[in-house]
């Protein structure tokens, strides 16, 4: 048997002779890499017979092999985990040598090619004679190496006597298929890591699609969700639900103040604060920056206002810490109730908690409100709602018109003056008043850009009329809020900067409740506009309760006398002596005054004997699309 061993490597035979040869069996050229790693190959050998196995390592040492580990069968495992560090397995070959204990080398194979990191490791398995593998005399020991090599991971098989080239093509071949195994174990390792990987995307997306990010409460969409099916449930049972709808009051500040950080941290915080205080049966979800939502079910409306009132406390009683002060949050809560007897959707109930909670705003905020039809600021919402879109359209599809109405001076009967009045196109193009469109502008935060609007167009007309007409002013209305628009003093720079426009023929209009409101920004403002050569009306004059007051101080060219006490100044002696006197005082101030709502003959004439200076209204004009200097 182990007649293979006596026979002598030839002078030429040796690593390299031998690499050559198993290159050349499998009809590839042999490289120096292939030398090194036969010579770094790390073996396992496994048998019984320790002469036996030291012949073996002297083959293995004649084709290149060095650096083998040697062990019985009972050691093998235990070497095999010895080699394994940090669950990588460092050993490239099991050379098993059967002997007596077939079965013993089956389990051995049988856990090298069935556990990991171990299930890469090439088995060859060397087969000697039957006096070596089975009792002498018993049949069938070929048939059971050859079930033991079918059952297990046993790649390759050499039987005695083995000659040296042999077993280096083995040995190449074994090198060969480990490195295989373990590009496929890895990228099989690779494609299960992708596939937990998209799993846990998918799982994330699915969670995010009902979820807020950062508060991990429900977001809107599965708020609507589960809205549509409470309220289904609230139609088929007695009990009612409600819904709260609350909006922190001081968030933009603080989110200011401080950082986008910082503001994660409060709604973080302010959420923590939201769950505690809910039931296991409540809904809480966040749908907008500082916005949340609870559904609770089988409540009533005085359990729900008071759970209300509860939130509210506890909002108002928080206080959010920073590194440089500590802040105090409150919030408005409006309260819509599900009754059972009215089929609302979920779009309409979160509309009326809006509602609500709009109507808490406006009434001072911090507090709780109840959602009624009867409830003028709902009314107030609702009409804004409807006019915030029409206004919208207006300004982006030039369904603006300018109305120009004239303002006579009294001492020659000249109108050199027009007042520019603005008029939106309805849905059939029919002129709408101001009075329908701009206070909903001004609550809406639209008012900036009519006012704008109205600007250009007025200086682009005036750029127009600047020869025909070089005497011709136009008043144009600033509403008090576009004095705060940082976009007003450069627009108008910009238009009287090489148009030719005399800039004294462009007079504003600012009214006085508008300027007592905020009177030193609006000082401050007239007076910037004042110093580009621009003229200023104080508008609605008189209808204050400090008219006289603050009048010396205040920038103004002319001074526009309310229409209220015009309009029944033929029969009334209040009127007429308080008229007097406006006239009286502008004169000593050097202000010129202008009498609106100038309606007959009779009231020009009685203006006339008190000498004011311009008038205007329908007996002087009504307001035209076209101008007509005269």
């Amino acid at each position: 048997m182990l007649d293979f061993f006596k026979k002598p490597l030839s002078p030429q035979t040796g690593p390299g002779k031998v690499a050559d040869d198993a290159a050349a069996r499998e009809n590839r050229p042999a490289a120096p890499e292939l030398v090194e790693q036969l010579q770094q190959m790390r073996v396992l050998l496994v048998d019984n017979d320790r002469l036996h196995a030291a012949r073996i390592k002297t083959l293995l040492n004649g084709v290149g092999c060095y650096n083998i580990l040697a062990c019985t069968i009972e050691e093998a495992w235990a070497r095999l985990q010895q080699n394994a560090p940090g669950g990588v397995c460092n050993v490239d070959l099991a050379l098993l040598d059967i002997q007596q204990s077939i079965e013993d080398d089956h389990r051995l194979c049988r856990k090298l090619g069935g556990e990991s990191p171990w299930n890469t490791v090439p088995i060859i398995m060397i087969c000697g004679s039957p006096a070596r593998n089975a009792p002498a005399g018993e049949p069938g020991w070929q048939n059971q190496i050859l079930r033991v090599i079918r059952e297990t991971s046993a790649t390759h098989v050499l039987c005695t006597p083995i000659r040296s080239v042999d077993l280096a093509s083995h040995l190449v071949s074994a090198m060969s298929l480990k490195r295989e195994r373990e590009q496929h174990k890895w990228r099989a390792l690779e494609l299960q890591n992708t596939a937990a990987e998209s799993r846990v995307k998918e799982a994330r997306l699915h969670y995010l699609a009902a979820h807020d990010d950062l508060t991990g409460l429900y977001n809107r969409r599965r708020l609507e969700q589960m809205l549509e099916l409470t309220a289904l449930r609230v139609r088929g049972r007695t009990q009612p639900g409600a819904l709260l709808y609350m909006d922190l009051d001081q968030f933009r500040l603080i989110n200011d103040m401080q950082n986008h950080c910082m503001g994660d941290r409060l709604l973080v915080a302010i959420a923590d604060l939201l769950r505690r205080q809910c039931g296991p049966d409540h809904t809480l979800a966040r749908i907008s920056s500082d916005e949340f939502i609870l559904l609770m079910e089988n409540t009533g409306q005085e359990q729900a206002l008071a759970c209300a009132e509860a939130l509210r406390r506890s909002l108002d009683s928080f206080h959010f810490e920073t590194r440089e002060r500590s802040y105090r949050v409150s919030a408005s809560i409006g309260v819509a109730m599900l009754r059972p007897d009215e089929r609302v959707d979920a779009h309409t109930l979160l509309a009326r908690a809006d509602q609500a909670c709009y109507a808490a705003k406006t009434h001072g905020r911090n507090q709780v409100r109840l959602y009624s039809l009867e409830d003028q600021s709902v009314h107030v919402l609702k009409h804004d709602a409807h006019w915030a879109p029409l206004i919208q359209d207006a300004l982006t599809n030039e369904r603006l018109r300018l109305l120009f109405q004239p303002i006579m001076e009294v001492g020659t009967g000249r109108r050199t003056h027009y007042e520019a009045l603005v008029r939106m196109l309805g849905h059939a193009n029919q002129l709408l008043p101001p009075a329908e469109f701009i206070p909903v502008a001004e609550r809406m935060g639209l008012v900036h850009e009519i006012d704008l609007w109205v600007i250009t167009q007025a200086l682009e007309l005036l750029q127009q009329l600047r020869h025909g007409s070089p005497e011709l002013s136009l008043n144009v209305n600033l509403s008090a809020k576009v004095l705060h628009n940082h976009r007003l003093l450069p627009l108008v720079r910009d238009k009287l900067h090489g148009s030719g426009i005399n800039p004294r023929n462009v007079v504003f209009e600012i009214t006085e409740t508008a300027a007592i409101a905020n009177l030193p920004l609006m000082r401050d403002m007239v007076q910037q506009l004042r110093n580009l050569g621009c003229r200023f009306a104080l508008d609605d004059f008189g209808a204050g309760f400090n008219s006289f007051n603050y009048l010396k101080h205040f920038p103004v060219d002319y001074l526009k006398i309310d229409g209220s006490f015009i309009v029944n100044l033929i029969g009334d002696p209040a009127d007429q002596a308080l008229v007097r006197s406006m006239i009286e005082i502008a004169r000593k101030l050097g202000k010129r005054t202008v009498a609106e709502f100038v309606e007959n003959a009779e009231t020009l004439e009685l203006l006339k004997e008190y000498g004011v200076d311009y008038v205007q209204g329908y007996h002087i004009g009504r307001p035209q699309a076209l101008l007509y200097p005269a």
